[in-house]
């Protein structure tokens, strides 16, 4: 492994050098012509191969509309020329909230969804042309230990696990599989309001340890949603049948998928038994085959917890520990979990997570995965919310500009974690740095020189 450093560099033959002397395999290529190409995904058309991943803005109302800065953020989206604009983290039941402010699709909010969704058409047309029509998905989730829907904790955890139950009393009760079975119908009743509004898909989100990936690694569960691989992907399957038998093919069904947890087994999920530190994705591509067979077209990858082990997830800069490994080496690993989900499902679109870190240089290794057959769209996340016209740029100019990129800071992180709205602290500084400033306020530094303890 190499020793974790700040992003320094400049060009095309900085990177493809830094690959090379870190010995990882990554795709990397000076031809960006891929990211251009349209995607079909069924009887639809994606417009290019650039996605903007479900980046979670904190700024709905009580309610769970969305609201000003949210109407703002899909704005900014929809005029980026990004192909497919996949909507962030959505409720489906108001305790399943991950923040007081989280988005939460129900009837009497459908309305207020059917203005976003109208807006981003409206937008995107009026800058690319009646015909463009970028692909929308809106993410359903309930966040289950991570909810905080008034504001403080109120975990609903789906097993017992030493490595994130932190202060929990040994008692604290696990969801049952009573209440789990009445959730897999909050999930298609917001799924069918979703087909109501005209969305292209819904995501049943099964990442980052909320509540359908902690299903997933429940190996220590019992009863009918833990133990076995069937038992742990009985929730994610029958929702998925539960919408097919409702809704046919009036909607799209896809999903955000951990690969890996990097977790120590048996509390992760896509890690080898031995050592957690090396992945094994033998279930989930079994997982994806199945959703395959059931009529599943497209599948994002991405890996690891936030709130545990975000270097993971997020190969960054500055955070809360320095992690034991170059974030190069992360980056690979997650455009090289895509890889090997797409290699063993070749008919379904495989999208990555993870080129954020990379900066200008970004286009470069997307179209080269692109290219290498690697995944068939690119995704960026923290990457939209510092420069939202991104895509637009490399359609346009060929290039990214350095100085609108983003910088892997976790500002935008860090204001979630202090409650308040997220966005780029630094590229929308107008907007956001008032705001991690009041966050920030009376609290100590999130950066510190502790060493990762995991992966």
């Amino acid at each position: 492994m190499g020793m974790h450093e700040r992003f320094q560099l400049k060009s095309v033959e900085d990177l493809s050098d830094k690959i090379r002397a870190l010995g990882i395999h990554m795709p990397v290529s000076v031809d960006i012509d891929a990211l251009r190409q349209p995607v079909r995904l069924g009887d639809r058309v994606i417009p290019n191969s650039m996605a903007i991943q479900p980046m979670e803005g904190c700024d709905g109302t009580a309610a769970g509309e969305p609201d000003e800065l949210t109407f703002r953020r899909y704005r900014r989206f929809a005029s980026g020329g990004a192909g497919l604009i996949w909507i962030e983290a959505t409720a489906v039941v108001p305790e399943g909230r991950a923040n007081p402010r989280q988005l939460y699709l129900c009837r009497q909010n459908k309305d207020g969804f059917a203005r976003l969704l109208d807006t981003i058409m409206e937008i995107a047309k009026a800058h690319f042309g009646p015909d463009h029509r970028p692909y929308t998905v809106i993410q359903l989730t309930h966040s289950g230990r991570y909810s905080k829907p008034e504001g403080r904790p109120a975990p609903i955890i789906a097993a017992r696990n030493p490595y994130l139950d932190g202060n929990l009393p040994d008692d604290y009760p696990v969801i049952s599989d009573e209440q789990l079975k009445e959730l897999e119908d909050r999930f298609v009743e917001a799924a069918e309001l979703a087909s109501e509004i005209g969305f292209d898909a819904v995501d049943i989100k099964s990442c980052h340890r909320y509540l359908n990936s902690e299903l997933l690694s429940a190996f220590t569960r019992e009863g009918n949603y833990g133990g076995s691989f069937e038992n742990r992907t009985r929730f994610l399957i029958n929702i998925v049948d539960k919408i097919k038998q409702r809704l046919g093919d009036a909607i799209d069904v896809t999903l955000r998928l951990n690969g890996y947890d990097a977790i120590p087994y048996p509390y992760g999920w896509g890690v080898d038994k031995e050592d957690h530190r090396k992945p094994d994705l033998t279930e989930p591509i079994r997982l994806v085959k199945i959703l395959r067979d059931k009529g599943i077209k497209m599948v994002n990858i991405t890996c690891g917890n936030p709130y545990y082990n975000p270097h993971v997830n997020r190969p960054y800069d500055s955070g809360p520990y320095i992690p034991l490994e170059h974030p190069l080496e992360g980056v690979a690993r997650m455009l090289g979990f895509a890889k090997k989900i797409q290699d063993s499902v070749p008919d379904i679109v495989v999208l990555s997570s993870g080129l954020s870190w990379l900066r200008h240089l970004s286009p470069y290794a997307a179209a080269g995965g692109i290219k290498e057959g690697w995944f068939k769209i690119a995704g960026f996340g923290r990457m939209a919310f510092a420069y939202p016209d991104f895509a637009r740029d490399v359609l346009e100019k060929g290039a990214l500009d350095e100085k609108k990129c983003c910088i892997a800071c976790g500002k935008c992180s860090e204001i979630m974690r202090d409650g308040g709205k997220a966005g780029c602290v630094i590229r929308d500084a107008e907007v956001y740095a008032p705001i991690y400033k009041a966050g920030r306020e009376g609290k100590p530094p999130i950066q510190s020189n502790r060493l990762a303890e995991h992966v």
